[in-house]
């Protein structure tokens, strides 16, 4: 085996995702995105994420097929929950939007761990965020501490070497506008990711939506514009 770095990164096809990205890429780590079609409504994401994966030269790039839409729960995979979109969820402290998948991050990092133990990957990468995405619980620093022991517990890799596995999420403490601005840096080209909780059929973003408007106020914050409203309707 050779000292090459490698790390799986959680990559959705939205602006956080495609920031770690980029972060991990510049690190000089290969890249092993891994991506879900879980049931979600913004489905077109996950084209997103494959275009993503190659724009960063992903040494390879896994799309699995959950249906978290028969546990529901969530506006995100029940069509019976409409989505937010006037506003009324956006940072308010102590709410868990119906935006929030039960567990989804959980599942999401326990099969990011299965697949870096096979490949020979220490790092995993995920681009929560606390500052920006009030009140979803699986989006918190003590979260991701937990989830990084316990994959250290459950795993080979991790029992036969203490502290093996790294859960890491650079973007934890930033807010949306110091993200692009990273991003930018890094030569991100954000309008290929999409943001918005439900794009119609064209895959245009609703505008409304509590994601949609975080990233509006974000690149106005940053001084910057939305590279994704010059594309044709396939971006957010």
């Amino acid at each position: 085996m050779s000292d090459e770095k490698k790390a799986v990164v959680l990559l959705s096809g939205g602006l956080d995702s495609a920031t770690v990205a980029a972060i991990v890429r510049e690190q000089g780590f290969a890249l092993y995105c891994l991506s879900f079609r879980y049931g979600q409504r913004q489905e077109i994401e996950v084209d997103k994420a494959r275009r993503l994966a190659t724009f960063f030269g992903a040494r390879e790039h896994l799309v699995l097929n959950l249906d978290m839409g028969l546990i529901g729960g969530s506006a995100l995979t029940d069509r019976a929950i409409e989505v937010p979109k006037e506003g009324e969820s956006l940072n308010v402290d102590e709410v868990i939007p119906v935006t929030y998948v039960p567990a989804r991050n959980t599942i999401f990092i326990a099969y990011a761990a299965s697949w870096a133990e096979v490949v020979g990957a220490r790092d995993i990468l995920i681009g929560v965020n606390a500052l920006d995405y009030s009140g979803y619980p699986d989006c918190r620093p003590e979260y991701l501490a937990a989830m990084q022991r316990s994959i250290n517990l459950g795993t080979r890799q991790g029992v036969q070497n203490p502290d093996y596995f790294r859960l890491q999420a650079p973007l934890m403490e930033l807010k949306k506008s110091e993200i692009i601005r990273w991003g930018v840096s890094l030569g991100v080209d954000y309008g290929m990711t999409i943001s918005c909780y439900d794009p119609d059929s064209a895959g245009r973003p609703c505008g409304l939506c509590d994601s949609c408007r975080l990233r509006e106020n974000a690149f106005r914050e940053a001084a910057l514009v939305d590279p994704a409203k010059n594309h044709s309707g396939m971006a957010k």
